[in-house]
C-alpha cells in the first residue's frame, strides 16, 4: 500500500474540551516527550521511521453525538472520509456514545471507532447488543496512555486503508479478468470475419491472446478452457492446479471425468446441459473433489466461445468452501446464542417455581413421624426438582449464561476428587487411565463447571464405548504461539493448561463432528438423550475464555481436549463448614424481600419454623418504609436480584447499607449470573445464593452469613 492510500483523519467526539486538546497532543506531534512516544511507537510496530515520513494525524473535534454525525456526513460528502473516530460514552446531554456509533454505522459502516470510557455503565455485551458489531470496534479505557492511544491510531487507520485497497483491488482483477475474456472473444470472432485482412486479423490475434494469457496465467482465481464436445482441458492457470492439487501435465488433454473432479449427478448435468444449448452461466453452485480426496464448494461460470474453429469452454471457479465454513460458524453461533437467550429468559420463572417445590418438600421431609409412603412421595418430588434444576442449569451452561463463582483451581485434585465418582458413572466393563502433569499451573474457574466438564465428556467417551474400553484422562501444559493460532483461528496466545479425555470407541465421522456442540443433537435413540452434553461443555469452556478441539476417526476413538488460561494465582485454602441442623436456628429480626408471593411465603414459613422472626416486603419501595420502622430490629436482608418498581436486590442493599455499614445480606436470584453486580458482592461481602433452593440451603447461608457477622464482632 503506497502513501497515497493513508487516510489520517480521525474524529474525536466527547464533551471534555480537554480530552481533544490530548488526542492532539499525542496525535499531532505536539505532546513533550515526542521521542519517546516515536521510540515506543519503533518499537510496537517493529519498524525505524524518519521522523520525516511520521505520520501526523489530522484531527477533528465534535463535542455532541449528533455534532459528530454532521462533521462524518460532510467529510464524506467531500470525499474526505474519516478512518477512525475516539467516541466518549457519556456525553449528557442528548446522544451516548453507544448510540452515537450505532447512528454513524447505519450510514457510514467503514469507520473505525475506539470507545473511550472511565466507566463500566455498558457491558461489552450491551454495546455489541445496540451497534449489532465488533469487527471495527475496540474499547480505550481512561485515563488513557498516550503510547497506546498512538498505537490505535496507526494500527486502525492502516486498517481502514488495507480495507478500501482490498476492495479496489478485488474490484480491478474481476474487471480484469472480464475485459481479458471479451477480448479474446472479440478476437476470435474477428478470425473468422476478417479473411481478407488475415495478416492483420493474426497479429492483433496474437497480441489479444498475449494480454489474455498474462491474465490468464495471473489470475487469483481458478480458470479453465475445455473442449465442449468432450470436455477435455486445454489449458488451466496456476491458480486451478493449487485448488485440486494437480500437475499441469496430469490435467491437459483429461476430461474432469477421468480424474474425479466432478461427481455425476443433476448439478453437474445441469451444468453441461446449459452449456451445450450455448448459454452462459453465471454463479452456478457446485462441488469439486481434490487429488488429495478433499470436497470443496465452488461457484462456477462458464462461457462457450470458439477456439481455432472449435466450440471451447472458458469457466472461472471461485472456491467459496472457507465464506461458507465462516458461515456456518456464525449460524451456529446464532443459534447458541438464541437458545441461550430463551434458555436465560425463562429461568427466573421456573427456578421460582422449583425453588416453591424444593422448599415445601424439604420442609415436610423435616417433620417427624412421617408415613413411609408420604415420605417417598416427597423425596421424589425432591429429586425432581433436582433433576428440572440440573437441566435449567445445563440449558444456561450452553447459552454461557449460567451463574459462576470462579476462584483459582488445581485441576488435577478437582480430577482426583472426583475420580471415585466418575467410576461410579462410567462402569466396571470400561478401564481408565489417570495421566496427571506434577506441578500443573493453576486455573481460574467455577469448580462445580469444571466438575461438570468431566462427568459430561466422560458420560460421552462411555456412550461410544457400549462393548467397553479405555478412557484416558490426561492434563499438560501448552504454549499457544502464532504458528498454532495460524491452526487455530479459535485459540488465543499465551500458556494454558489442557484436559484431553481420549475414548476407544466407535469414532465419528466429519459430518457428526460438526453437530457435536449443536443443542439438542444427540446420535442416541429418541428419549435416551438430551442432546445438551456437550453443547453445555462447549457453552462452559467458552465462558472460561477457553476453546474445545476434537479429533476422531471411526472405529478409532474420539479425543475431546480442552484448553483454559493458566492462572498465576494461590489457592484460597478456605472452605466453608457445614452447619448442622441443630445448629440452623436463630431469633435474629429477618427481613425477607421478595416479588414472587410463593417463594416469600415458604421463605418465611422456613425461617419461623428456625424460630426466627421475619418481616416481608414484595418489591423495593415496600422493603425500604419496613426498614425506616423496624431498622433498629433488623439483622439481616435477604433479598432477591431482580424486582418491580424500579429497585433491585442490590440497590436496596446499596441503600441500606448506607445507613448501617454491618448490615448483613444475602442476596438471590433464578436469573443467569451476568444480572448479578459481582463486584457488590465481592467488595461488601455478601452471600449470593442462586435459585432453586432448598429451605435448609438457604437457612444454612444466613446462619453462616450471620455467624461471619457476630465473629468480625468479637
Amino acid at each position: 500500500m503506497n502513501a497515497s492510500s493513508k487516510n489520517n483523519r480521525i474524529l474525536v467526539i466527547d464533551d471534555n474540551p480537554a480530552i481533544h486538546e490530548d488526542f492532539k497532543k499525542i496525535l499531532c506531534g505536539g505532546v513533550s516527550g515526542g521521542d519517546e512516544l516515536r521510540d515506543a511507537a519503533d518499537e510496537l510496530f517493529g519498524e525505524t521511521t524518519a521522523v520525516a515520513e511520521r505520520l501526523i494525524f489530522e484531527i477533528d473535534s465534535a463535542f455532541q453525538g449528533r455534532e459528530g454525525l454532521d462533521k462524518v456526513r460532510q467529510a464524506a460528502k467531500e470525499g474526505r472520509d474519516y478512518a477512525l473516530a475516539f467516541v466518549d460514552v457519556r456525553m449528557p446531554p442528548g446522544w451516548d456514545g453507544v448510540e452515537t456509533i450505532s447512528r454513524i454505522w447505519k450510514e457510514h459502516p467503514d469507520l473505525q471507532v475506539v470507545i473511550c470510557t472511565a466507566y463500566s455503565d455498558h457491558s461489552w455485551e450491551e454495546i455489541i447488543r445496540q451497534v449489532g458489531r465488533t469487527e471495527s470496534l475496540l474499547i480505550l479505557k481512561k485515563p488513557f496512555d498516550n503510547v497506546e492511544v498512538l498505537q490505535l491510531a496507526h494500527a486502525l487507520t492502516e486498517k481502514w486503508a488495507l480495507s478500501h485497497h482490498v476492495n479496489n483491488r478485488l474490484h480491478d482483477l474481476d474487471r480484469l479478468v472480464n475485459e481479458r475474456t471479451h477480448d479474446l472473444l472479440i478476437a476470435n470472432a474477428n478470425l473468422q470475419k476478417e479473411a481478407i485482412e488475415r495478416e492483420r486479423t493474426q497479429a492483433e490475434l496474437r497480441r489479444s491472446e498475449e494480454r489474455f494469457s498474462k491474465a490468464f496465467r495471473a489470475s487469483p482465481v481458478p480458470i479453465t478452457i475445455q473442449t465442449l464436445k468432450d470436455e477435455h482441458y486445454v489449458d488451466v492457470n496456476d491458480s486451478f492446479l493449487v485448488m485440486t492439487g494437480y500437475r499441469r501435465d496430469e490435467v491437459i488433454g483429461k476430461p474432469p471425468a477421468a480424474l474425479n473432479l466432478c461427481e455425476p449427478g443433476a448439478s453437474f448435468d445441469t451444468l453441461s446441459a446449459l452449456l451445450a444449448e450455448r448459454k452462459p452461466v453465471r454463479r452456478f453452485e457446485s462441488r469439486l473433489t481434490t487429488k488429495s480426496g478433499e470436497v470443496r464448494d465452488v461457484v462456477v461460470s462458464a462461457e462457450v466461445f470458439d477456439l481455432g474453429g472449435e466450440p471451447c469452454v472458458l469457466t472461472i471457479a471461485e472456491d467459496v468452501s472457507d465464506r461458507l465454513a465462516l458461515e456456518q460458524q456464525l449460524r451456529q453461533s446464532q443459534k447458541l446464542e438464541a437458545v441461550g437467550q430463551l434458555a436465560a429468559g425463562v429461568a427466573h420463572d421456573f427456578n421460582n417455581l422449583l425453588t416453591v417445590i424444593q422448599g415445601h418438600a424439604s420442609l415436610r421431609l423435616a417433620a417427624k413421624n412421617l408415613d413411609c409412603g408420604v415420605t417417598e412421595s416427597l423425596s421424589q418430588v425432591g429429586m425432581a426438582a433436582e433433576r428440572a434444576a440440573a437441566l435449567t442449569r445445563q440449558l444456561l451452561a450452553f447459552g454461557r449464561k449460567q451463574t459462576t463463582q470462579v476462584r483459582v483451581l488445581d485441576l488435577n485434585y478437582v480430577i482426583e476428587r472426583l475420580a471415585k465418582m466418575l467410576g461410579r458413572l462410567i462402569g466396571a466393563h470400561i478401564k481408565t487411565r489417570w495421566e496427571l502433569l506434577e506441578g500443573l499451573p493453576y486455573i481460574l474457574a467455577d469448580e462445580g463447571n469444571v466438575e461438570q466438564i468431566l462427568v459430561n465428556l466422560a458420560l460421552n467417551a462411555c456412550d461410544a464405548m457400549p462393548d467397553g474400553g479405555t478412557i484416558t484422562f490426561r492434563t499438560s501444559v501448552s504454549e499457544i504461539d502464532a504458528a498454532y493460532l495460524a491452526r487455530r483461528p479459535e485459540a488465543r496466545a499465551g500458556k494454558f493448561v489442557r484436559l484431553t479425555v481420549s475414548d476407544t470407541g466407535h469414532g465419528m465421522d466429519a459430518a457428526t463432528m460438526g453437530k457435536i456442540f449443536e443443542p439438542f443433537f444427540t446420535t442416541k435413540d429418541v428419549g435416551k438423550g438430551t442432546g445438551l452434553g456437550l453443547s453445555t461443555v462447549h457453552g462452559i469452556v467458552t465462558q472460561h475464555e477457553g476453546w474445545i478441539e476434537v479429533a476422531s476417526t471411526p472405529g478409532a476413538g474420539s479425543t475431546f481436549e480442552v484448553l483454559l488460561p493458566a492462572n498465576e494465582g494461590k489457592i484460597d485454602s478456605h472452605e466453608t463448614e457445614w452447619i448442622a441442623e441443630e445448629g440452623l436456628g436463630g431469633s435474629e429480626t429477618v427481613l425477607v424481600v421478595e416479588d414472587e408471593p410463593a417463594v416469600r411465603e415458604i421463605v418465611r414459613v422456613a425461617l419461623e419454623e428456625h424460630g426466627y422472626r421475619v418481616l416481608a416486603a414484595c418489591d423495593g419501595p415496600e422493603a425500604l418504609r419496613v426498614w425506616a420502622a423496624h431498622s433498629g430490629e433488623i439483622s439481616l436482608l435477604l433479598t432477591d436480584v431482580v424486582m418491580p418498581s424500579g429497585i433491585t436486590g442490590c440497590e436496596l442493599a446499596r441503600r441500606l447499607r448506607a445507613e448501617r455499614q454491618n448490615l448483613k445480606v444475602v442476596v438471590t436470584s433464578g436469573y443467569s449470573g451476568d444480572i448479578v453486580d459481582k463486584d457488590l458482592l465481592l467488595k461488601e461481602g455478601m452471600i449470593f445464593v442462586s435459585k432453586p433452593y432448598k429451605a435448609a440451603g438457604i437457612i444454612q447461608a444466613i446462619r453462616r452469613c450471620l455467624d461471619t457477622a457476630a465473629a468480625a464482632a468479637a
